[in-house]
Protein backbone atom coordinates (compact mmCIF):
# COMPACT_ATOMS: atom_id res chain seq x y z
CA UNK A 1 0.00 0.00 0.00
CA UNK A 2 1.32 3.28 -0.48
CA UNK A 3 1.77 5.65 1.63
CA UNK A 4 2.48 10.06 1.62
CA UNK A 5 5.26 11.75 3.60
CA UNK A 6 2.62 14.44 4.86
CA UNK A 7 0.32 11.90 6.84
CA UNK A 8 3.14 10.71 8.43
CA UNK A 9 2.09 11.91 12.54
CA UNK A 10 4.70 14.04 13.80
CA UNK A 11 6.25 15.58 10.63
CA UNK A 12 5.13 18.85 9.35
CA UNK A 13 6.17 17.93 5.55
CA UNK A 14 4.08 20.48 2.80
CA UNK A 15 2.18 18.19 0.47
CA UNK A 16 3.83 18.77 -2.82
CA UNK A 17 7.19 18.90 -4.56
CA UNK A 18 9.45 16.95 -2.05
CA UNK A 19 12.72 18.07 -0.91
CA UNK A 20 15.61 17.88 -3.65
CA UNK A 21 18.07 14.84 -2.33
CA UNK A 22 22.05 15.43 -2.39
CA UNK A 23 24.48 12.03 -2.97
CA UNK A 24 23.14 9.10 -3.75
CA UNK A 25 19.68 7.78 -4.19
CA UNK A 26 18.76 4.21 -4.36
CA UNK A 27 14.95 3.17 -4.94
CA UNK A 28 12.44 5.45 -6.66
CA UNK A 29 9.48 4.86 -3.40
CA UNK A 30 7.90 8.25 -1.84
CA UNK A 31 8.88 7.15 1.24
CA UNK A 32 12.33 8.24 1.98
CA UNK A 33 14.71 6.28 4.17
CA UNK A 34 18.46 7.51 5.18
CA UNK A 35 21.08 4.66 4.83
CA UNK A 36 24.03 5.88 7.40
CA UNK A 37 27.26 3.82 6.36
CA UNK A 38 31.26 4.41 7.10
CA UNK A 39 31.67 5.47 3.18
CA UNK A 40 35.14 7.27 3.83
CA UNK A 41 36.06 5.93 6.93
CA UNK A 42 38.71 4.27 4.91
CA UNK A 43 39.52 0.51 5.71
CA UNK A 44 37.22 -2.06 6.78
CA UNK A 45 35.00 0.51 7.07
CA UNK A 46 34.62 1.24 4.03
CA UNK A 47 35.01 -2.78 2.88
CA UNK A 48 32.02 -2.78 5.49
CA UNK A 49 30.07 0.07 3.94
CA UNK A 50 30.18 -1.00 0.45
CA UNK A 51 29.22 -4.44 1.28
CA UNK A 52 26.08 -2.74 3.41
CA UNK A 53 25.09 -0.79 0.33
CA UNK A 54 25.55 -3.90 -1.67
CA UNK A 55 22.93 -5.63 0.78
CA UNK A 56 20.51 -2.83 0.95
CA UNK A 57 20.10 -2.39 -3.01
CA UNK A 58 19.73 -6.37 -3.10
CA UNK A 59 16.82 -5.86 -0.38
CA UNK A 60 15.17 -3.56 -2.86
CA UNK A 61 15.68 -5.45 -5.97
CA UNK A 62 13.93 -8.48 -4.19
CA UNK A 63 11.26 -6.69 -2.32
CA UNK A 64 8.82 -5.87 -5.28
CA UNK A 65 7.34 -2.59 -5.28
CA UNK A 66 8.82 -1.66 -2.19
CA UNK A 67 7.73 2.17 -1.94
CA UNK A 68 11.28 3.06 -0.35
CA UNK A 69 13.78 5.45 -1.59
CA UNK A 70 17.12 5.01 0.58
CA UNK A 71 18.86 8.67 1.17
CA UNK A 72 22.53 7.23 1.18
CA UNK A 73 24.95 9.62 3.41
CA UNK A 74 28.51 9.14 4.88
CA UNK A 75 29.53 9.29 8.24
CA UNK A 76 33.37 8.78 8.24
CA UNK A 77 32.26 6.63 11.27
CA UNK A 78 32.64 9.17 13.57
CA UNK A 79 29.97 10.86 15.90
CA UNK A 80 30.46 14.21 13.84
CA UNK A 81 30.16 12.69 10.82
CA UNK A 82 26.95 10.88 11.99
CA UNK A 83 25.16 13.97 12.89
CA UNK A 84 26.21 15.20 9.75
CA UNK A 85 24.46 12.71 7.73
CA UNK A 86 21.59 12.38 10.19
CA UNK A 87 20.83 15.91 9.68
CA UNK A 88 21.40 16.11 5.91
CA UNK A 89 18.84 12.83 5.71
CA UNK A 90 16.43 14.43 7.61
CA UNK A 91 16.15 17.61 6.34
CA UNK A 92 15.46 15.49 2.84
CA UNK A 93 12.63 13.90 3.99
CA UNK A 94 14.17 10.54 5.58
CA UNK A 95 11.88 9.43 8.36
CA UNK A 96 13.56 6.33 9.23
CA UNK A 97 17.46 6.41 9.54
CA UNK A 98 19.12 2.52 8.69
CA UNK A 99 22.59 2.30 10.33
CA UNK A 100 25.15 3.80 11.43
CA UNK A 101 27.67 0.62 11.53
CA UNK A 102 29.90 2.40 14.74
CA UNK A 103 29.04 3.22 17.95
CA UNK A 104 30.42 7.06 17.62
CA UNK A 105 28.53 7.57 14.62
CA UNK A 106 25.46 6.27 16.06
CA UNK A 107 25.72 8.32 19.07
CA UNK A 108 25.83 11.39 16.67
CA UNK A 109 23.36 10.63 14.50
CA UNK A 110 21.12 10.03 17.02
CA UNK A 111 21.29 13.16 19.14
CA UNK A 112 20.00 14.40 16.09
CA UNK A 113 17.22 12.10 14.67
CA UNK A 114 15.66 12.40 18.76
CA UNK A 115 15.42 16.11 18.45
CA UNK A 116 13.48 15.67 15.06
CA UNK A 117 11.18 12.52 16.25
CA UNK A 118 12.95 10.11 13.89
CA UNK A 119 13.95 6.76 14.87
CA UNK A 120 17.10 5.04 13.97
CA UNK A 121 17.79 1.36 13.36
CA UNK A 122 21.36 0.88 14.13
CA UNK A 123 24.04 -1.72 13.05
CA UNK A 124 26.53 -1.43 16.09
CA UNK A 125 27.22 -4.40 18.77
CA UNK A 126 27.57 -1.43 21.49
CA UNK A 127 24.31 -1.22 23.44
CA UNK A 128 25.86 1.84 25.53
CA UNK A 129 24.64 3.44 22.72
CA UNK A 130 21.06 1.77 22.25
CA UNK A 131 18.01 3.90 23.62
CA UNK A 132 14.15 4.45 23.10
CA UNK A 133 13.85 5.27 19.52
CA UNK A 134 17.51 3.75 18.64
CA UNK A 135 17.45 0.54 18.26
CA UNK A 136 20.13 -1.80 17.27
CA UNK A 137 19.40 -4.74 14.70
CA UNK A 138 22.74 -5.96 15.20
CA UNK A 139 23.87 -9.37 17.10
CA UNK A 140 24.37 -8.76 20.52
CA UNK A 141 26.83 -10.47 22.71
CA UNK A 142 24.15 -10.80 25.80
CA UNK A 143 21.35 -12.30 23.27
CA UNK A 144 24.56 -15.04 22.30
CA UNK A 145 25.24 -15.58 26.59
CA UNK A 146 21.66 -16.03 27.10
CA UNK A 147 20.94 -18.67 24.23
CA UNK A 148 23.75 -20.38 25.25
CA UNK A 149 23.71 -20.52 28.87
CA UNK A 150 19.97 -21.33 29.21
CA UNK A 151 20.30 -24.04 26.62
CA UNK A 152 23.64 -25.19 28.75
CA UNK A 153 21.62 -25.59 31.78
CA UNK A 154 18.27 -27.28 29.84
CA UNK A 155 20.75 -29.97 29.58
CA UNK A 156 21.80 -30.24 33.09
CA UNK A 157 24.72 -27.97 32.90
CA UNK A 158 25.47 -26.38 36.43
CA UNK A 159 28.89 -25.56 37.08
CA UNK A 160 30.95 -22.68 35.18
CA UNK A 161 34.14 -21.58 34.43
CA UNK A 162 34.65 -18.87 31.74
CA UNK A 163 37.88 -17.26 29.86
CA UNK A 164 36.81 -14.20 28.81
CA UNK A 165 39.00 -11.10 26.94
CA UNK A 166 40.05 -8.32 29.45
CA UNK A 167 38.54 -5.68 27.15
CA UNK A 168 35.24 -3.82 26.56
CA UNK A 169 33.51 -7.08 24.70
CA UNK A 170 34.54 -8.69 27.75
CA UNK A 171 32.87 -6.56 30.26
CA UNK A 172 29.68 -7.03 28.45
CA UNK A 173 30.08 -10.82 28.04
CA UNK A 174 31.14 -10.88 31.83
CA UNK A 175 27.88 -9.29 32.85
CA UNK A 176 25.91 -11.50 30.96
CA UNK A 177 27.32 -14.80 31.85
CA UNK A 178 27.04 -14.02 35.62
CA UNK A 179 23.86 -12.61 34.88
CA UNK A 180 22.16 -15.73 33.16
CA UNK A 181 24.48 -18.24 35.59
CA UNK A 182 22.72 -17.00 38.50
CA UNK A 183 19.17 -16.66 36.38
CA UNK A 184 19.75 -20.68 35.77
CA UNK A 185 20.81 -21.59 39.10
CA UNK A 186 23.92 -22.61 38.11
CA UNK A 187 27.43 -21.73 40.06
CA UNK A 188 30.69 -20.44 38.34
CA UNK A 189 34.01 -21.54 39.77
CA UNK A 190 36.04 -19.72 37.72
CA UNK A 191 36.39 -16.68 35.49
CA UNK A 192 40.31 -15.79 34.08
CA UNK A 193 40.45 -12.46 31.81
CA UNK A 194 43.15 -12.68 29.28
CA UNK A 195 44.68 -9.93 27.31
CA UNK A 196 45.65 -10.55 23.88
CA UNK A 197 48.42 -8.31 22.60
CA UNK A 198 48.39 -8.49 18.90
CA UNK A 199 49.54 -12.27 18.22
CA UNK A 200 50.95 -12.43 21.24
CA UNK A 201 49.60 -15.59 23.36
CA UNK A 202 51.24 -15.61 26.85
CA UNK A 203 48.52 -13.96 28.96
CA UNK A 204 46.02 -16.32 27.54
CA UNK A 205 48.25 -19.60 28.17
CA UNK A 206 49.19 -18.30 31.53
CA UNK A 207 45.18 -17.66 32.23
CA UNK A 208 44.47 -21.35 30.91
CA UNK A 209 47.06 -23.11 32.91
CA UNK A 210 45.60 -21.18 35.94
CA UNK A 211 42.04 -22.49 35.00
CA UNK A 212 43.59 -26.56 34.16
CA UNK A 213 43.14 -27.01 38.24
CA UNK A 214 39.44 -25.68 38.12
CA UNK A 215 38.71 -28.68 35.73
CA UNK A 216 37.42 -31.69 37.83
CA UNK A 217 35.64 -29.17 39.04
CA UNK A 218 32.85 -27.58 36.63
CA UNK A 219 30.73 -29.72 33.77
CA UNK A 220 31.00 -26.50 31.32
CA UNK A 221 33.49 -23.99 30.44
CA UNK A 222 33.03 -20.72 28.58
CA UNK A 223 35.12 -19.56 25.63
CA UNK A 224 33.42 -16.88 23.92
CA UNK A 225 36.13 -15.15 21.63
CA UNK A 226 36.62 -16.22 18.11
CA UNK A 227 39.89 -15.80 16.20
CA UNK A 228 41.30 -18.83 17.26
CA UNK A 229 41.69 -18.49 20.23
CA UNK A 230 39.10 -21.34 21.58
CA UNK A 231 41.25 -23.97 19.68
CA UNK A 232 44.65 -22.74 21.60
CA UNK A 233 42.52 -23.06 24.76
CA UNK A 234 41.74 -26.86 24.11
CA UNK A 235 45.18 -27.56 22.89
CA UNK A 236 46.62 -26.03 25.90
CA UNK A 237 44.82 -28.11 28.43
CA UNK A 238 45.32 -31.05 26.77
CA UNK A 239 48.70 -30.77 26.54
CA UNK A 240 48.66 -30.05 30.62
CA UNK A 241 46.68 -33.26 31.26
CA UNK A 242 43.49 -31.69 32.07
CA UNK A 243 40.53 -33.94 32.20
CA UNK A 244 38.00 -32.55 29.15
CA UNK A 245 35.83 -35.85 29.25
CA UNK A 246 33.07 -33.85 31.22
CA UNK A 247 33.29 -30.55 30.22
CA UNK A 248 31.40 -29.39 27.56
CA UNK A 249 32.84 -26.69 25.75
CA UNK A 250 30.53 -23.31 24.94
CA UNK A 251 31.45 -20.48 22.91
CA UNK A 252 29.19 -17.35 21.09
CA UNK A 253 28.34 -16.30 17.83
CA UNK A 254 32.02 -15.25 17.20
CA UNK A 255 32.79 -18.84 16.62
CA UNK A 256 30.81 -18.94 13.18
CA UNK A 257 33.56 -19.59 10.97
CA UNK A 258 34.92 -22.24 8.47
CA UNK A 259 38.46 -22.11 10.51
CA UNK A 260 35.79 -23.53 13.78
CA UNK A 261 33.37 -25.77 11.89
CA UNK A 262 36.56 -27.76 10.81
CA UNK A 263 38.60 -27.71 13.66
CA UNK A 264 38.98 -31.26 15.28
CA UNK A 265 40.04 -29.80 18.57
CA UNK A 266 36.51 -28.08 18.94
CA UNK A 267 34.19 -31.36 17.81
CA UNK A 268 31.21 -31.68 20.31
CA UNK A 269 31.17 -28.11 21.23
CA UNK A 270 28.37 -25.86 21.15
CA UNK A 271 28.06 -21.95 20.61
CA UNK A 272 24.38 -20.00 19.66
CA UNK A 273 23.49 -18.28 16.34
CA UNK A 274 21.14 -17.64 13.66
CA UNK A 275 19.79 -20.30 11.50
CA UNK A 276 22.07 -20.31 8.67
CA UNK A 277 19.77 -21.76 5.46
CA UNK A 278 18.38 -17.78 4.72
CA UNK A 279 21.89 -16.50 5.22
CA UNK A 280 22.90 -20.00 2.70
CA UNK A 281 20.52 -18.19 0.02
CA UNK A 282 21.21 -14.54 0.81
CA UNK A 283 25.09 -15.35 0.19
CA UNK A 284 23.94 -17.05 -3.12
CA UNK A 285 22.21 -14.49 -4.81
CA UNK A 286 24.52 -11.41 -3.27
CA UNK A 287 27.51 -13.63 -5.00
CA UNK A 288 25.58 -13.63 -8.25
CA UNK A 289 25.21 -10.10 -7.92
CA UNK A 290 28.09 -8.50 -6.65
CA UNK A 291 31.05 -11.40 -7.43
CA UNK A 292 32.14 -12.08 -4.14
CA UNK A 293 30.98 -13.37 -1.11
CA UNK A 294 29.32 -11.39 1.46
CA UNK A 295 30.56 -11.20 5.28
CA UNK A 296 28.34 -12.56 7.85
CA UNK A 297 27.00 -9.34 8.60
CA UNK A 298 26.06 -8.23 5.82
CA UNK A 299 22.89 -9.50 6.04
CA UNK A 300 21.91 -6.27 8.76
CA UNK A 301 21.60 -4.41 6.03
CA UNK A 302 19.09 -6.39 4.20
CA UNK A 303 16.85 -6.96 6.39
CA UNK A 304 16.79 -3.21 7.83
CA UNK A 305 15.92 -2.18 3.84
CA UNK A 306 13.23 -5.50 4.31
CA UNK A 307 12.20 -4.16 7.35
CA UNK A 308 11.51 -0.43 6.33
CA UNK A 309 9.52 -1.70 3.26
CA UNK A 310 7.32 -4.17 4.96
CA UNK A 311 6.26 -1.40 7.56
CA UNK A 312 5.41 1.09 4.57
CA UNK A 313 3.30 -1.32 2.89
CA UNK A 314 1.94 -2.76 5.88
CA UNK A 315 1.47 -0.18 8.70
CA UNK A 316 0.21 2.89 6.59
CA UNK A 317 1.14 6.07 8.33
CA UNK A 318 1.91 4.42 11.46
CA UNK A 319 4.28 2.66 9.85
CA UNK A 320 8.09 4.13 12.00
CA UNK A 321 5.64 4.43 15.06
CA UNK A 322 7.70 3.40 18.24
CA UNK A 323 4.48 0.86 19.01
CA UNK A 324 4.76 -0.65 15.36
CA UNK A 325 8.55 -0.86 16.13
CA UNK A 326 8.42 -2.32 19.34
CA UNK A 327 5.43 -4.62 18.05
CA UNK A 328 6.47 -8.32 20.76
CA UNK A 329 5.53 -10.59 18.05
CA UNK A 330 8.39 -9.07 16.29
CA UNK A 331 9.60 -9.40 12.73
CA UNK A 332 11.00 -11.89 10.64
CA UNK A 333 14.34 -11.40 8.51
CA UNK A 334 17.28 -13.51 6.64
CA UNK A 335 18.82 -14.06 10.34
CA UNK A 336 15.02 -15.66 11.84
CA UNK A 337 12.69 -14.12 14.36
CA UNK A 338 13.87 -10.95 16.22
CA UNK A 339 12.32 -8.16 17.89
CA UNK A 340 13.24 -4.75 19.76
CA UNK A 341 12.97 -3.98 23.16
CA UNK A 342 11.83 -0.38 24.34
CA UNK A 343 15.12 0.41 25.44
CA UNK A 344 16.62 0.19 21.55
CA UNK A 345 18.35 -3.42 22.38
CA UNK A 346 17.08 -6.32 20.80
CA UNK A 347 16.20 -10.30 20.88
CA UNK A 348 16.71 -12.66 18.49
CA UNK A 349 16.04 -16.39 18.09
CA UNK A 350 18.85 -18.40 17.82
CA UNK A 351 19.94 -22.01 17.31
CA UNK A 352 22.41 -23.91 19.03
CA UNK A 353 25.02 -25.55 16.74
CA UNK A 354 27.02 -28.51 17.54
CA UNK A 355 30.53 -28.37 16.07
CA UNK A 356 31.40 -31.86 13.83
CA UNK A 357 34.63 -31.01 12.45
CA UNK A 358 33.42 -30.81 9.00
CA UNK A 359 30.71 -28.51 9.81
CA UNK A 360 27.98 -28.28 12.30
CA UNK A 361 24.60 -29.71 13.48
CA UNK A 362 22.07 -28.34 14.89
CA UNK A 363 20.82 -29.59 18.70
CA UNK A 364 18.04 -27.04 19.65
CA UNK A 365 16.44 -24.81 16.66
CA UNK A 366 16.00 -21.61 16.61
CA UNK A 367 11.95 -20.33 17.82
CA UNK A 368 9.83 -19.42 15.32
CA UNK A 369 8.03 -17.28 17.76
CA UNK A 370 8.47 -15.11 20.72
CA UNK A 371 5.06 -15.75 22.56
CA UNK A 372 5.42 -19.60 22.70
CA UNK A 373 9.55 -20.40 22.30
CA UNK A 374 8.49 -22.66 19.49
Amino acid sequence: MGSTLGSYPGQSINAGEPVTTTGEVVGTGSVRVGLLLPMSGGGSATSIATVFKNAAELALANFPNADVQLLVKDTAGTAQGGQAAARAAISEGAELILGPVFAPAVSGAATVAKSSGVPVVAFSTDVSVASRGVYLLSFLPQTDVRRIIGYAASQSKRSYAALIPDDTYGAVIEAAFRQEVGRTAGRIVSIQRYKLNGTDTADLLAKTQALSSAMGQIDSLFIPAGGGVAPVVMQTLTSAGANLGQVKILGSGQWDTADMKSNPLMVGSWYPGPEDKGFQAFASRYQGAYGTPPPRNATLAYDGVTLAAGLVRSAGPQRFATSVLTNQDGFIGIDGLFRFKSNGQNERGLAVYQLTGSGTQVISAAPRDFRSGT
